[in-house]
């Protein structure tokens, strides 16, 4: 069979896990629940791992016996967020014997691998939360440890719902500009009015997380609406900072660099959203450039595995055209595995 790469995109509600050969053809793709070592710690993370890794050995038509069964694993996921976490699931997958070595890492470099063949640049994702890496041509990192709002961070879907829950709150009682997102905003949710939807919030009828679903009304309303249209620019805005104070980290602000962006609010390709973003990154860095990764991040996990293994770039081609179209057998039919 030749080496094998493990890898492993892990959010913070599912989690895709991956065989490749060293040549790039893919065994097995499964996808499964979130495992955020933030949210189950090192040893439940690894364990909901060995559960995903039993249902792709099958897949493969692999045995599950001796360990390790892989070369090389790369563990891409959320809520590794300090060095000090990556050593702790290093040393717990290590224990594991789940690959000969293993590498952990915030899933927001995997999206920057699968953005981009230089394996170098910057990647923002933007999804319920907000997140930036920069990885400079000779390997420097350039990051944010993006804990929420206890590390100045603003921007995500969450932050976004949030913003356009608080205008519409404020346009029917008449602390704020009127804004259509008053009407649009309890609608989403099946109800009238803004203070219904406050009531509902408070009386946990209506759980307070769903803010992220709001993205597609605030982009709705911001075609009309200068008050959604406002918080679209605020997001842009935060999401140009990440990039300038990445870019100055690392000194490349001169430099042709590729921005990768990333998550939900980013692969939605809204055209304001866009625009004000790469508007805004010609202000500060005119030489970078700007698009969002048509890859999944598990293709950049396998491609930073296979980057460890030194494996051509006919091989990479391969993983990322064959895990390209697994991940989309699985996104749109809602199927569990490759088959």
């Amino acid at each position: 069979m030749g080496p094998l790469v493990l890898a492993i995109d892990g959010g913070n509600s599912k989690t895709d896990l991956t065989l490749v050969r060293a040549d790039g053809e893919v065994l097995a793709l499964v996808r499964g629940p979130q495992c955020s070592p933030e949210h189950l710690g090192p040893d439940g993370c690894l364990s909901a791992l060995d559960g995903l890794l039993q249902r792709a050995l099958v897949e493969a038509d692999l045995p599950d016996g001796a360990r390790p069964v892989a070369e090389v694993a790369q563990l891409s996921l959320a809520g590794v967020d300090f060095p000090s976490d990556e050593r702790k699931l290093t040393a717990a997958a290590s224990e594991r014997r789940l690959a000969s070595r293993v590498f952990a890492g915030n899933d927001t470099f995997a999206v920057l691998r699968a953005g981009t063949e230089r394996g170098w640049g910057v990647a923002v994702v933007c999804g319920a939360g907000i997140n930036c890496v920069g990885v400079a041509p000779d390997g420097r990192h350039a990051r944010f440890p993006a804990l929420g709002s206890i590390t100045g961070d603003w921007g995500g879907g969450h932050d976004l719902g949030l913003a356009a829950v608080s205008a519409a709150a404020r346009s029917e009682d008449g602390r704020g500009d009127k804004t259509t997102l008053e009407q649009a905003v309890p609608r989403h949710f099946g109800l009238d009015t803004p203070t219904e939807l406050a009531e509902a919030f408070h009386r946990d009828r209506i759980a307070r997380t769903r803010v992220v679903e709001l993205a597609p009304v605030v982009f709705a309303e911001a075609e009309h609406d200068p008050i959604a249209a406002a918080i679209i620019g605020l997001v842009a805005a935060e999401v140009v900072v990440m990039i300038r104070v990445t870019l100055e980290r690392l000194e490349l602000r001169e430099d042709s660099v590729e921005v990768v962006l990333g998550g939900g609010l980013m692969q939605s390709g809204n055209a304001r959203l866009i625009g004000a973003i790469e508007t805004g990154l010609a202000d500060v860095a005119p030489a970078a450039t700007v698009h969002a990764t048509r890859s999944p991040p598990i293709v950049g996990a396998a491609l930073l595995g296979l980057d460890k293994l030194r494996a051509p770039a006919e091989a990479q081609a391969r993983a990322r055209r064959e895990l390209g179209e697994a991940f989309r057998h699985i996104h749109e039919g809602g199927q569990q595995a490759l088959t």
